[in-house]
């Protein structure tokens, strides 16, 4: 007999699964409208943008102008290219208000027009400095531009933390830099030449070259003839005490004490400019570093017609395929006191330096060496991307720049390294060669920075897509 008072079991609701509680079966549906949300917000084609109504100019701060003259010329000595220095002129501008902004850049100057309530305020500016700044400042510098984007900074303190910047010295004295200059000619020592015998001599000619480098800095005169000395001095040591004692090649004992005076980060540079259709600045700069390589030959041909014509044959044995691991290392080490980096990035830098030889040596597998530079480019901006978002981890621009020296002898290789640093046997397929392997860099740089940032855009847009959601269930 039925008990009159014992209710039936509950009906599930239609759709529901038996046994299935239903705060699970609410959680799936709450996950697949996330889902649905994201997908729909990552395939549905942008909404076509009308021209926007003319607005009146904004009201600018008076010290926005100077600001963004003074911060051009510390960009332009960063050896950034016009893109991101244009870019960053524009963030900057654009935190503060300045909506009408107009910027030319140019290696060699900054051309800024702000339009304000008071009437158009133009300003130009060449480079704060003769050469390349220390990785110090340019890591001080990018930090104080992203304060600026952020609108954390009052322009006139910002200006004058500007000058501050520009001002500081150096982290470590001549001495070691000097031994910077010799570490890294060693370090690219064992990636081009790696023999036993030859270690002593790259250390040593690289701290003549380190020596002449820092009195080039304090003499202009020195400074502006200093490739030719170096090229002059090393060879004609080479060819008359060096390769006689030792047998080796004289054109590769003498490469890597010049690879500091290869431009080719300036050539990396001017590469990314031409395929970002920045035609005028790309030209210049390759005219530029063009003019440095013919420098650094007119130095060998002059010390080989003193010293007399050389052999080329060699009796060295070299080592195992594990120096040009060591080989990095030290180059992480020379540039800790050459390039001054800021403090507490060394680690950081010897990751970059090995994340971008190790990508050029898988792509050496699969590829050209002349085309291994792609996939060097290629690594380099996400992982030094990566690197500044860490929370000690430096501006990827300081990581950035020693990767550059490393990608273009190691695209190279040892044989266009020497015809470049020496301008010997220099024909058209070497020419060819060279260009080749600027622009795999060049173009994978490119694709690493377009990817980087598509990166961060489709991750925005999932976040952007799925936050209300996740808000309405909280």
């Amino acid at each position: 007999m039925r008990d009159q008072g014992a209710r039936p079991p509950a009906t599930p609701p239609t759709g529901t699964p038996v046994g299935v509680p239903p705060a699970a079966v609410a959680r799936r549906r709450t996950l697949a409208a996330r889902i649905r949300r994201a997908a729909h917000a990552l395939t549905e084609p942008a909404a076509p943008t009308a021209p926007p109504e003319p607005v009146e100019p904004p009201e600018v701060p008076p010290d926005l102008v100077p600001l963004l003259r003074e911060l051009g010329a510390a960009l332009l000595s960063s050896g950034q290219s016009v893109v991101d220095t244009e870019r960053q002129i524009g963030e900057v501008a654009a935190a503060y208000g300045a909506d009408h902004v107009r910027t030319i850049v140019l290696p060699t100057g900054v051309f800024v027009q702000v339009e304000t309530t008071r009437g158009t305020l133009s300003d130009f500016t060449g480079p704060g400095t003769s050469g390349t700044l220390p990785l110090h400042q340019i890591g001080d510098v990018d930090r104080l531009v992203r304060d600026l984007v952020r609108g954390d900074a009052d322009l006139a303190g910002a200006r004058a933390r500007l000058r501050e910047i520009l001002a500081t010295p150096a982290r470590f004295g001549p001495l070691l830099v000097v031994l910077g200059h010799a570490l890294l000619t060693v370090g690219f020592g064992l990636i081009l030449y790696p023999s036993a015998a030859t270690l002593p001599v790259f250390l040593v000619l690289g701290a003549v070259v380190g020596v002449l480098r820092l009195l080039g800095g304090r003499w202009p005169t020195l400074g502006a003839a200093l490739p030719v000395a170096a090229s002059f001095l090393v060879t004609v040591v080479t060819i008359t005490l060096v390769s006689p004692a030792l047998g080796g090649d004289p054109v590769r004992i003498l490469a890597p004490p010049l690879v500091s005076f290869l431009p080719g980060a300036v050539l990396t540079v001017a590469a990314i400019e031409l395929t970002s259709n920045q035609v005028v600045a790309g030209a210049s700069r390759f005219v530029f570093g063009g003019a440095q390589l013919l420098l650094l030959a007119f130095g060998v041909v002059a010390a080989v017609s003193v010293a007399g014509p050389f052999a080329t044959e060699t009796r060295l044995d070299l080592l195992g395929a594990w120096t040009p691991w060591l080989g990095v290392l030290c180059v992480a080490v020379g540039h800790r006191f050459f390039s001054s980096p800021p403090r507490g990035t060394f680690w950081w830098l010897l990751l970059a330096l090995y994340a971008a030889y190790t990508a050029q040596a898988v792509g050496g597998l699969v590829l050209d060496p002349q085309l291994s530079g792609f996939v060097g480019g290629l690594v380099v901006v996400p992982v030094s991307q990566a690197i500044q978002r860490a929370r000690t981890g430096p501006p990827a621009v300081v990581t950035m720049l020693p990767a550059f020296w490393l990608l273009v002898p190691g695209a190279l290789g040892f044989r266009g390294v020497s015809e470049l640093a020496t301008g010997y046997s220099f024909g058209i397929s070497d020419l060819i060669d060279t260009v080749l392997a600027l622009f795999s860099i060049a173009l994978g740089v490119l694709v690493g920075t377009a990817a980087t940032r598509d990166a961060r855009r489709v991750t925005r847009t999932v976040v952007e897509a799925v936050a209300p959601v996740v808000h309405r269930d909280r």
